[in-house]
This record gives C-alpha cells, structure tokens and sequence, in this order.
C-alpha cells in the first residue's frame, strides 16, 4: 500500500510538471523560433495575399485602402490584435527587422533570410507608398475609435477605412524620421541581394528625412490627426530622437559626411542624452546610441564618444552587479518596465544587448561599469536569459511564443485569431457578431504562430484570458528584435 501511496504521489507530481516538461524538451530550438517569429508577420498582413502565404487561415483585406484620397494604400501590417495600420509602429517594425538582417543576417539558414527579407519588404512595398507624394506623408489608414467598437476579421472589415494625411509645413518628424530610418536599414538590409531596390529605398530615404527635418514637430500634434492616433500610438516624449535616428540610419548607409555632422552637431538640441535608457516605438535613444557606437568603437569616429558614453551606461543599468544597475528584474528573471506589454521592452533590450556584445567583440573591448568590467559574453548570457524565459524557463513554464512549445497562450486578444477564419465559415461576421467568440472560454480557433503576447508582469503572473489585452496581444514590434536575438543563438545555442 506505501509503495501505491508513493507512486501515486510521483504520478501527481508528473502530471504537474508535463506543461514544464514539454516546454523545457523545446525550449532550446532557437531555430524553430526564429522560423516561427517571422512566420508571425504573415498573420499581420494586409492587402492581397500572395500565393505562396502559408498563414493560410488568412484573407485578403483592405484592398481599398487610399481609395478615398486616390492613392493606392494596400498593404503593411496590422500592428496587433485590430485592423488598423498605424505607421508609427509599423515603420519601427521594419528599423527593427531590418537590423535584424543586417547584424545576424550573415549566420541565419538562407531560407529565414529570405523570409526575413520578405517579410521587411511587405512593410517597406507599403511605407514607399505612404511618401510617394512631395511635400505630404500618409501615416495611418483606419478609424481606430470605430476599429475597437468592432470585434471582427480583417477580411470582414465595414468600418471607416479614414487616411490620416500630413502636408508639409505641418509636423511629422516622428512618422517621417521613422520612416526614413527604416527605408534606409531596409537598403543596406537588402543591399546584396536587391541592389536596385535597395537604391530605391535609400533615394526615398533621403527625401523622407529632408522632409522630417523640415517640418519639425510631433505628428500628433495636428488637429486634424490627433484624435485618430491618440491615445493609441500618440507621440508622449517628443519628436527629436527620431530626427537623430533617422540621420543615423542614413549615414550607416550612406557613410555620408552631412549626416555625420547632423548627428554631431544636433546632439544637445535634439536631446541625445534624454532618456538614454529607453528604446521602443516610441522613444529611439538606446537604440540610437548603440547604433552609433559602432562607429566609435571601429575606431574611426572618436566625435561621436558621447553616444557611446550613453550606450555604456545604458548597458551598465542591466548588470546587476552594477553600482549603476536600477532595471528592474522579475523573481523569474525577466526585464521589467512599467507600463502594459512588458515583453516589448524584453525583446528590444535583448537585442541591444546583443548587437552591443557584437560591436565590443570585434574591437576587443570589454565595458566598464564602476568597479564590474563585463564581458561580451555577460551581456550575451542576459540577452539568453531573456530569450529562454519567453521560450518557456520561466515560472509558469509557458512559451510566451503562440504555436511554440506544447504550452503556450491559447486565448490571444486578437481578432483574426478568436474568429473562424473565412475558410470554415465563408459568411460574413459582422462588426457585432464577434462579440461572441471574443467572450468565449474556448481556446482561438487560428493559431497565430509565432506571435509574442505582451506577456506577464512584474509579478511573473500571466492568465489566458483575451480580455487583458495589455498581456495577451501580440504587436509586431515585440517580435521584430526577437528576430534577431534567435537568429544569433540558433547560431550560437551554447552560450553559458
């Protein structure tokens, strides 16, 4: 009877750790992640799907976007969970995709290169686009407000399909110095397989940036605007750091002299030294500072110490070891900033943390934070720390990653995922009759695979449940660093 009593017990206690268990046998194939996160994009698409989409419970959709202002809007991405595309985001996505291949492009498997290419490519197709006239930039296509009263698929959508239009000498250095950042990392991104194309996103670039610097100020500061794109992807902290990001971008492509002297000479006006620890859609400066280092630590632009003086202490708040270490860590061990959609500032300062740990590696340099010298290799075991716990080391052992692992979100806040895809039920699903499958317990019907949900909190808790929005929604630009950080440990899975 004891030894029944025993085994019973062992069985419970495996029953209990299956979810762990699975994951834990998974967690370390970096190369199916990688496939994974950028499979992601293609349940983000809008537009006419290609032959070859393999998201395949996908539609087409939004195929009359710009019709009202007679220009031909089709394309982009969603950014989460509704039907709006938002450029400020989406620009950001592809910056951040683009860097991806730029830095780790070299040691992907070719057929995630292309995927990664074609996937920058479905958003940089679009954005060219979105500035194709002189003198005006588009920079969103849908009625937010409208969108969120609605809970139905892309492929279904009956709500306003409003443009959001900025005609210089109005602002919008944020959306036009985002887009120029990211049609300039998309030339040199696809400067050795596409060279024509890349010279085409490089000239626009250029045009894009005059134009930011021109009409200096937020885009959301425009009456006409502000209420379709506030509260959503409004500009809190200012403009300036994406008139550096964007300079920065074009002399990482150009190697042009007038770019460096622009990012020289507009450091203290522009507030390069603001906010030097923070680096999202919305605010650039750790990753500006990063980006620009390289410079300084190849040894040819010792003028631009300052950046890389910000990016050494930006670094330094990571180490806790650190006097200067103040980034909070979770009992579980992920990064933590306040705010909703945590995992976004996961993903992104893994990826600095990375590229970092690149550019010190190959100059032979080590960073110093007060008394802690660290390694390359130190900030590279943070960044897996990171990448290991959104692939399932984590205290729930749940894969943060949808269609990754055995245990994963199953009730994601996103439309297309909670409604039958159109393939199992062809009828229209009207704006109100989505309510229902939005308010069902069951697990979506369409698995977006690859999707990172915004994830748990400082607390390490995280409920399926689509109604908490800010943990359970994927947005493009949490997976777009993502993808560069699993490219570099499916190349390196050994890092200790």
């Amino acid at each position: 009877m004891k030894n029944k009593i025993i085994s019973s017990k062992l069985l419970l206690l495996l029953l209990l750790l299956l979810p762990l268990m699975s994951c834990h046998g998974s967690y370390l194939d970096y190369t199916d992640a990688l496939t994974k996160s950028i499979l992601f994009f293609e349940g983000q698409r809008s537009g006419y799907l290609p032959q070859d989409q393999r998201m395949n419970w996908r539609g087409h959709s939004g195929l009359s976007d710009g019709w009202t202002v007679n220009v031909d809007l089709t394309g982009g991405y969603y950014d989460a969970g509704d039907n709006v595309k938002f450029n400020f985001p989406m620009a950001f996505t592809t910056t951040l995709l683009a860097w991806s291949v730029i830095e780790f492009g070299e040691i992907m498997p070719p057929a995630e290169l292309r995927n990664a290419l074609v996937a920058i490519r479905w958003s940089t197709d679009y954005l060219l686009k979105t500035v194709s006239q002189p003198d005006r930039i588009f920079v969103q296509v849908g009625d937010p407000v409208l969108d969120h009263n609605c809970w139905e698929r892309p492929e279904d959508m009956d709500t306003a399909r409003t443009v959001y239009t900025v005609d210089a000498p109005n602002p919008a250095s944020d959306v036009a110095g985002e887009t120029a950042a990211a049609l300039a990392a998309a030339s040199i991104a696809f400067r050795p397989s596409d060279p024509g194309y890349a010279e085409t996103l490089l000239r626009t670039s250029t045009r894009v940036f005059d134009f930011a610097d021109k009409n200096r100020g937020a885009y959301s500061d425009n009456l006409n605007i502000r209420d379709g794109v506030c509260p959503y992807y409004c500009d809190f902290d200012g403009y300036q750091d994406e008139l550096l990001w964007g300079a920065a971008w074009l002399r990482r492509a150009t190697q042009g002299d007038n770019y460096l002297s622009y990012i020289q000479e507009n450091r203290q006006t522009l507030g390069a030294d603001d906010n030097i620890d923070e680096f999202g859609w919305e605010n650039k400066h750790a990753g500006l500072n990063v980006l620009v280092s390289k410079e300084v630590l190849d040894g040819t632009t010792y003028s631009l110490q300052s950046y890389k003086s910000s990016a050494d202490s930006f670094m330094c708040t990571l180490i806790p070891e650190s006097s200067s270490s103040h980034v909070q860590y979770s009992p579980g061990g992920l990064i933590y900033k306040p705010g909703g959609s945590n995992l976004q500032h996961a993903t992104t300062i893994t990826f600095l943390l990375l590229v970092y740990a690149n550019y010190l590696d190959k100059s032979s340099q080590i960073l110093n934070c007060g008394t802690v010298s660290v390694s390359p290799s130190m900030l590279r075991k943070i960044g897996k720390r990171q990448v290991d716990y959104i692939l399932g080391e984590n205290p729930k052992g749940i894969s943060y990653m949808v269609g990754y692992s055995n245990y994963y979100p199953q009730k994601i806040h996103h439309r297309g995922s909670t409604i039958p895809s159109i393939n199992d039920h062809p009828q229209v699903i009207g704006c109100n009759e989505g309510s229902i499958y939005f308010n069902s317990s069951q697990p979506n019907p369409n698995v977006l695979v690859g999707a990172i949900v915004g994830g748990p909190g400082e607390d390490d808790v995280y409920d399926d449940n689509r109604d908490e929005f800010r943990k359970s929604e994927p947005t493009t630009y949490i997976n777009a660093p993502f993808v560069g950080a699993l490219a570099y440990f499916a190349a390196n899975p050994n890092v200790n």
